[in-house]
């Protein structure tokens, strides 16, 4: 006989994902619903908080991610119930959440904000460690620091083999030429760091072909390379390894473990199994302009969504923290709005792209159209560079300005960002639009 399952809890609002976006959710459902219980399920015993938030310009913001256990957030929120468990099943026509414990959730309105997991070159291998982003990179750094005797430090550093597909480092982010600005700083010998300083050498426009551990590699009689210390020179390694990688460019290299930084992909299960929703072409559950899945009273926001409504000519979805946030608080809005009756408009901070982040220590502004993505041939480029100090790339078309790469302390993001909003035509400034001899700051104040 089966067994009886347990009452379904009620919520007038569930969230699921302890991520930015669930919890941002969670957050703004809460403040705006002091009465209403709101319920968080997450996998995690943690969740992942915004602290020191900070609005640089009106969209471009800052802010720092820290991990917190989910009882500080049920305490700065009294009708936030955090449930820790993983969700088994969604019953969309029944408004129900069916979770790993057993216990069924009923919802009036669902937020689905399950996020992303990176995807690996190869599933099931203990040598090959995943990030997605800078918080699992620092936890791959703390990794490293505890067993660092694994990793190839010797006395002058470790050495590292980065191998990208591209002719350039982050081509998702840069051009060729802010590539070469950042990896400058990046390959610099740096002799007064003996202990850790750090040797990279670049292996461009290929993939990963193969990966051997040490007895298939030994069987197959393979040989490898050594670290490429002189590029004119190749010498064959003799020490073992414990992985290998085999390259498309037919090179091997032996090494003490492989890390994968190839993106994510949407975490859509287990939610799609019995539910119409329809997908986008990454594989996200596609959302209108008020965040809606095309499910009833469920929406999404943050990685594991797509968005499918007409997008801002300088605007484009990137499964970044800034957008996970952006679409956590406007999701509870669109939620808020649809339980009360009320109408809605679109938040503006989806009518142009920025972002700020770090690479090598260069503070790294992102606007609009960056890489002149989707403009065709129809565009022109203006840069200024001063080596070690700045790189400043503008996107123009039909003399408007439609993007910017501001890297080091440029102090030009809100003025750049105002000009690509109000689409001046800056046509008659020509160059003198990133003269360091005129401050435009001023002048278009």
């Amino acid at each position: 006989m089966e067994a009886a399952r347990p009452p379904a809890n009620a919520g007038k609002f569930v969230v699921v994902g302890g991520g930015i976006a669930g919890v941002t959710c969670a957050e703004q459902l809460a403040t705006q619903f002091p009465s209403e219980d709101i319920l968080l399920i997450t996998a995690s015993p943690v969740i992942k908080a915004v602290t020191n938030f900070k609005q640089i310009s009106k969209i471009l913001e800052e802010f720092d991610v820290e991990e917190q256990s989910s009882t500080m957030l049920e305490k700065r929120f009294p009708n936030i119930k955090v449930i820790e468990s993983g969700v088994k099943q969604l019953k969309s026509e029944e408004h129900c959440i069916v979770t790993e414990d057993g216990n069924q959730h009923v919802y009036k309105k669902l937020c689905l904000c399950a996020g992303a997991k990176p995807k690996l070159i190869c599933e099931g291998n203990p040598y090959v460690l995943g990030i997605r982003d800078t918080d699992s990179a620092q936890t791959f750094e703390i990794t490293l620091s505890n067993f660092n005797i694994v990793f190839r430090y010797e006395i002058e550093g470790c050495e590292v083999i980065w191998a990208i597909k591209d002719k350039a480092i982050g081509n998702t982010f840069f051009d060729a030429g802010a590539a070469e600005f950042l990896t400058s700083k990046l390959i610099a010998e740096k002799p007064e760091a003996k202990i850790f300083s750090h040797k990279i050498h670049l292996e461009t426009m290929c993939e990963v072909k193969k990966i051997y551990l040490q007895d298939e590699f030994r069987i197959l009689k393979k040989k490898s390379f050594t670290f490429p210390r002189d590029p004119k020179s190749v010498t064959t390694d003799t020490e073992m390894w414990p992985v290998y990688v085999e390259l498309t460019n037919e090179k091997i290299y032996g090494c003490d473990f492989i890390v994968s930084a190839t993106g994510v992909t949407p975490n859509v299960e287990p939610f799609i199994h019995g539910n119409s929703f329809n997908l986008g072409e990454d594989g996200g559950l596609k959302v209108d302009d008020h965040m809606h899945t095309s499910l009833p009273d469920v929406y999404a926001a943050g990685d594991i969504c797509t968005a499918s409504w007409q997008l801002s000519p300088v605007w484009q979805q990137m499964r970044l923290w800034t957008q996970a946030r952006q679409m956590g608080w406007y999701a509870a809005k669109c939620m808020a709005a649809a339980s009360l009756g009320d109408s809605i408009d679109m938040d503006f901070s989806f009518e142009l792209f920025a972002h700020v982040t770090k690479f090598f220590n260069y503070k790294v502004v992102l606007l609009g159209k960056y890489n002149a993505q989707g403009l065709g041939s129809d565009h022109e480029l203006m840069l200024r560079c001063t080596k070690g100090q700045e790189y400043i790339k503008v996107v123009m078309q039909n003399g408007r300005m439609m993007g910017a790469v501001l890297i080091g302390e440029t102090d030009l993001e809100e003025t750049f960002e105002n000009l690509i909003l109000n689409q001046m035509n800056l046509s008659s400034y020509g160059e003198d639009l990133l003269d360091p001899n005129i401050d435009i700051e001023d002048y278009f104040d």
